[in-house]
Parts: structure tokens; C-alpha cells; sequence
């Protein structure tokens, strides 16, 4: 099952010593979850204040690294509104990308998910349907662009104890399944005290997910995990033990 790494997210350099801020950084921890098991990477691209950004400039030199060091691992980035809240200013700062990323996710509960996804789309670029609630599958069910997508991103929350989790991705998928039967690819995963037990869900159900420190910074075990490919093994052996 596909396991992507998620190895940095909004969060700031101070949240964590093996957050990947820089461009040598993302492309050192690239390779990195590639040997830990990773089937492919999502990414933010951050400032110099390790702000998330969807700038030209610094998503080439990001896009560069990493192609130089694992060119055969597929990468995607955010384009989530809290980097540029205008739907108007994201859809100009993607047009100006230079060098493409292979995938990018989209929120659909953010304002201009469906431009967004447009632009991103006669780029040549993949599109992942962020659905982080009821109302965005909703909104996304409605979409013009929803057949287009590579794939719906089901992302639970923090908070909900494990049994909840999986009632929630239950319903969710259910939702899904009713727009679309089985003909578009689900991603499960969770954030914070959802992610290990939204993880072991994704396994049971056959569904791909995902890991890494933008959704958790412990292992399974709740202790600190040191980086993002120890939380890569770890979600490949929690995959194999549920999947046995």
C-alpha cells in the first residue's frame, strides 16, 4: 500500500531539531524516507523564517535538491491558503512555478479550491483532494474538477480518541464511496492523536496514508521520534503487523 512521508507541514523550525526547513535539509530527508520505505514525498516550502511560502524562487530551489538526490521519488507540495489566504494570489503564484512539482494538494474546504485545482491542472500537475470534513467532501462531490483528481486525502484531526478515528474515517470513506464508487484512489491519515490510530485504519481498510512530522512527533510508542524516516520504518512495520 502506498505510504507517503509528510516531512514538514506548517510547523516551524522550532517545533522540532529534524524539522527540514532548507533545501538541503527537505532533500537530505527525501532521501532518507525513500531508503525507510516511502513511496513518494509531500512537502512544504518554507522562507528564510521557515514560513510556508508558495513563491517560485524557493519551490525551484526545494524541487532541484530533491530531484537531484532521489529522482525517482515522486514529490508534492501544499498550496494550503494559510501560505497565501487570497484564492486570487495563489492561483497567480502557481502559475508562476518554473519547475512543476509531480502533485499538489488542494483543500476543499479553503475559498478557490476549485480554481485552484484548475490552474494546477493545466499545468500537468496531479491533483490530491484534501477533505478534512463532511462539508468539504460535499464541496468537492460538487466539484467540476473532482473526476481530475489523483486522489482524495481523507484527513482527520487531532483530539478523537481511537475509536472515534475510526468511525470518522469510516463515515468519511463511506461518503466518498457513495460520490464515486471505487474509482478514485483514498489516502487516510490523521493529525497529532489521530495519526497512529487513523494510520492503523488506513491499513485495515487497504487504504494508502501517510507519515511524517507535519501530522506526528512521536512513534507509536508516544515517545519522541528523532526524525521523519524513524517514523517512516515505524509506520512500515504498524502496516505489516495490522495487515497480517
Amino acid at each position: 500500500m502506498l505510504l507517503k512521508a509528510c516531512i514538514n507541514g506548517a510547523r516551524r523550525p522550532s517545533e522540532h531539531p529534524a524539522l527540514p526547513i532548507s533545501a538541503e535539509h527537505v532533500a537530505a530527508d527525501a532521501l532518507a524516507v525513500s531508503s525507510a520505505g516511502a513511496d513518494g514525498v509531500h512537502l512544504h516550502v518554507k522562507d528564510d523564517d521557515g514560513v510556508d511560502t508558495l513563491a517560485a524562487p524557493p519551490l525551484t530551489m526545494v524541487l532541484e535538491a530533491v530531484r537531484a538526490k532521489v529522482p525517482f521519488l515522486p514529490v508534492g507540495v501544499t498550496t494550503g491558503a494559510w501560505a497565501l489566504p487570497d484564492p486570487a494570489a495563489r492561483i497567480a503564484a502557481i502559475r508562476s512555478w518554473d519547475m512543476l512539482p509531480d502533485f499538489a494538494s488542494v483543500n476543499w474546504h479553503e475559498d478557490g479550491a476549485d480554481e485552484v485545482a484548475r490552474v494546477l491542472l493545466d499545468q500537468g500537475i496531479e491533483v490530491e483532494a484534501g477533505l478534512w470534513h463532511e462539508a468539504a467532501v460535499d464541496r468537492w462531490a460538487r466539484s467540476p474538477v473532482r473526476d481530475e483528481c489523483v486522489r482524495v486525502l481523507l484527513e482527520l484531526p487531532d483530539g478523537p480518541d481511537p475509536s472515534a478515528v475510526a468511525v470518522t474515517a469510516r463515515r468519511l470513506l463511506a461518503q466518498v464511496r457513495h460520490v464515486t464508487g471505487d474509482d478514485i484512489p483514498v489516502l487516510l491519515h490523521g493529525e497529532g492523536s489521530s495519526c497512529w490510530p487513523a494510520l492503523r485504519e488506513a491499513a485495515r481498510l487497504g487504504l494508502a496514508t501517510r507519515i511524517g512530522l507535519e501530522d506526528t512527533l512521536v512513534l507509536p510508542d508516544g515517545s519522541s521520534a528523532p526524525d521523519n524516516a524513524a517514523l517512516v520504518r515505524a509506520a512500515r512495520q504498524v502496516i505489516v503487523a495490522e495487515r497480517a
